[in-house]
């Protein structure tokens, strides 16, 4: 479930999806994410060997995780920024997010967000631990799922993928994924040893924040709240790895 949802690799569908599998899903999130994290990191390192120039090899690192997870998560976050920009009414806004297309203040974030994205991977490229940081800020951003869906947290439609994941998580879970994702990050190559941790704390706290405004305004979560928290979580992220 976690490698079928997160990307675009093709897997066997599960023969059951429970609050069990999709409370493991959750948790091996940044496992799927591998995938997405390989071949970005490669392309990073091939840029940087080609001397070519820091932010174009930052957009196609980004890029690259994008198309390998089929541009979901940049998909969730455009409309959970067209619905919660759209109307104050909460039925309102989840049905706008429903509707799939996007609108001019989900086109607004999402290209704001990328800038950030690229911008802030482009300045790690060029302070020499690009490859560290792509790698990180992709695996951190789905890191945070664990917190997004850990028990306590709602799920703003009886059905879809939030209905399935929301509250599947036990805390305790969620505090061991936090302290594996803070301890790993210490051993990142190439960083100084508390700067991995400073990118999971960024990630982690911005999620944190997109999660709480969705669940004030929208009840809960969705997919693409989900989404949306994966995508500011890598910009975080990668802003805290940049200089």
């Amino acid at each position: 479930m976690a490698v079928g949802t997160l990307t675009a690799l093709p897997v066997p569908a599960p023969r059951v999806i429970d609050r069990r599998v999709a409370a493991g899903a959750m948790l091996l999130a940044p496992v799927a994410a591998v995938p997405l994290a390989v071949p970005a990191g490669l392309v990073v390192l091939a840029g940087q060997a080609l001397g070519l120039p820091a932010l174009a090899v930052a957009a196609v690192a980004v890029g690259v995780a994008g198309l390998a997870s089929r541009g979901l998560h940049l998909d969730g976050l455009a409309d959970t920024a067209d619905g919660l920009g759209a109307s104050f009414d909460r039925s309102r806004a989840l049905e706008i997010m429903r509707r799939g297309d996007s609108g001019p203040t989900g086109v607004a974030t999402l290209v704001l967000v990328l800038i950030v994205q690229c911008g802030a991977l482009a300045g790690a490229i060029g302070a020499g631990h690009g490859v560290t940081a792509t790698v990180a800020g992709i695996l951190v951003s789905r890191w945070v799922l664990a917190v997004c869906c850990t028990r306590g947290v709602p799920s703003a439609r009886p059905e879809g993928l939030g209905a399935t994941v929301a509250g599947s998580i036990r805390l305790p879970w969620t505090v061991v994924t936090i302290c594996a994702a803070a301890g790993l990050a210490i051993l990142a190559p190439g960083l100084d040893w508390w700067r991995g941790p400073v990118a999971v704390a960024a990630g982690f706290a911005a999620a944190g924040l997109v999660l709480w405004r969705c669940t004030a305004r929208l009840g809960g979560i969705t997919g693409d709240v989900l989404g949306a928290c994966v995508e500011i979580a890598a910009a975080a992220a990668w802003l805290a790895l940049a200089p």
